[in-house]
């Protein structure tokens, strides 16, 4: 069994390996052992903290195999996007240049920097192992943090916001940065990444061009990878669109990776989740169904991916998922059918 829960700061090396591994682009976690140091910190003291309104928080989660006690995904939220410092991305439109003179009307599309999106609440730092990848364990990593959303209303914006890593090649070389940021900075994409750590970019945003760029103007291979997606990044990026995210209009100071957005009342996990009561222990000859499920705690957080019985009372649990989630009859928790479109196991 593999269960979601709130990082610790004994998890350190191991969250430490998985940085290492993650690809390029993931700037919410940085291959640094002192500022994920800080992250999980900052996350232990987010929980801990009595909250009102969104704010400097961030929650960072760690999947982990129970029985071996190895973690094999990260996942994360920052409550408010730009809290300290605007939250910059570009927009993307089209600008229509015409001459009645000449009877010629161009329609060409032009990047514009914003901060449109500071305040949104934003998901960070996905990483699931390779091998772990292909079956329904993305969709727990994804998804439970939207039921701790959903019990923690108080403590996110109404908007969702998630950047999604660009297309880089084999050694780490964005098109586009090299097109745009590396003319503003001497350095390599993946050293501005780093000083970017997944915090501030407002470094980067005060001595980018503050103009339009005009798309026709950059080179080819920068044209092509705006608005695109890598390879790494099609896991969890398939697992929003699923969820009724946004695609349009904005992209990523960086390396152009597609951002996207959405309400929160909109997606399928939080329209499709419903608080219930456990109510007895598990039938054997019972029917059940695939559910993620999870607590209703918040420094005690925890989630799992189950074959849930459920009837018009409430829930019914075996002794291994209650002592996992920590709860017992009475207790309330947060569901939601692991396949939304379908009621099934089968991946989105």
């Amino acid at each position: 069994m593999y269960v979601l829960r709130p990082a610790a700061l004994t998890d350190l090396p191991q969250i430490e390996a998985i940085a290492a591994k993650s690809a390029v682009g993931i700037t919410s976690l940085p291959a640094n052992r002192e500022r994920l140091h800080e992250k999980i910190d900052n996350a232990c003291r987010a929980l801990a903290r009595e909250v009102t309104a969104p704010a400097e928080e961030n929650y960072f989660f760690v999947l982990e195999n129970i029985d071996t006690n190895k973690i094999v995904g990260t996942c994360g939220m920052v409550a408010y996007a730009g809290f300290h410092d605007r939250f910059y991305s570009y927009r993307n439109e089209v600008i229509v240049h015409a001459s009645r003179e000449l009877k010629v009307s161009n329609k060409i599309h032009a990047l514009h920097l914003c901060h449109d999106l500071t305040g949104y609440s934003l998901l960070t730092s996905f990483y699931i192992a390779p091998d772990l990848a292909g079956g329904d364990l993305p969709q727990l990593l994804s998804r439970a943090r939207l039921l701790f959303l959903a019990e923690h209303r108080h403590r996110f914006a109404d908007k969702l916001v998630a950047e999604n890593p660009g297309v880089c090649d084999a050694k780490g070389r964005s098109a586009f940065w090299d097109a745009v940021g590396r003319r503003f900075f001497d350095m390599e994409y993946p050293q501005a990444e780093r000083l970017s750590g997944g915090s501030s970019k407002t470094f980067i945003a005060e001595l980018m061009p503050q103009y339009p760029i005009y798309l026709p103007l950059l080179p080819e291979a920068a044209q092509k990878v705006i608005g695109k997606v890598s390879d790494s990044g099609t896991l969890p990026f398939s697992i929003l669109l699923a969820e009724g995210f946004e695609t349009e209009p904005y992209v990523d100071i960086f390396d152009a990776g597609l951002t996207v957005q959405a309400r929160v009342d909109t997606l399928r996990s939080i329209r499709g989740q419903q608080r219930l009561t456990v109510v007895k222990q598990v039938d054997e000859h019972a029917a059940a169904c695939w559910t993620i499920i999870a607590n209703t705690k918040t420094e005690q957080f925890r989630a799992v991916l189950c074959p849930l019985q459920m009837d018009q009372s409430g829930v019914c649990l075996d002794e291994k998922i209650a002592a996992t989630l920590g709860v017992t009859v009475g207790d309330a928790v947060r569901v939601v059918d692991l396949n939304p479109l379908t009621g099934t196991g089968a991946a989105w």
